[in-house]
């Protein structure tokens, strides 16, 4: 039984240490290239929508901000600037 077990485990070694010198195979290579055209063109689409909703969010953001300043009461101003500005 002994003789068996190392006669496996020598068999083992030898067939993992043939796979390294084998190339790699990449998931790249195993699509086709116009699948991956294609991956490549949804991605671009994906960022380009994501920015163009980050920018709508900002604008809207900054067009919020300033009309809240617009609708201050004067109470509001008065508070949050006070004696800070010039006289006339």
């Amino acid at each position: 039984m002994g003789k068996k077990r190392k006669q496996q485990q020598r068999v083992e070694a030898n067939v993992t240490a043939n796979q390294p010198k084998q190339e790699a195979v990449t998931l790249a290579d195993q699509l086709g290239g116009d699948v991956l055209a294609k991956l490549k063109a949804a991605k671009q689409d994906l960022t380009a929508k994501e920015q163009a909703a980050e920018e709508e969010r900002q604008a809207k953001l900054a067009f919020e901000r300033k009309q809240r300043e617009k609708n201050k009461s004067f109470e509001e101003l008065l508070n949050e600037y006070g004696d800070k500005g010039t006289k006339f």
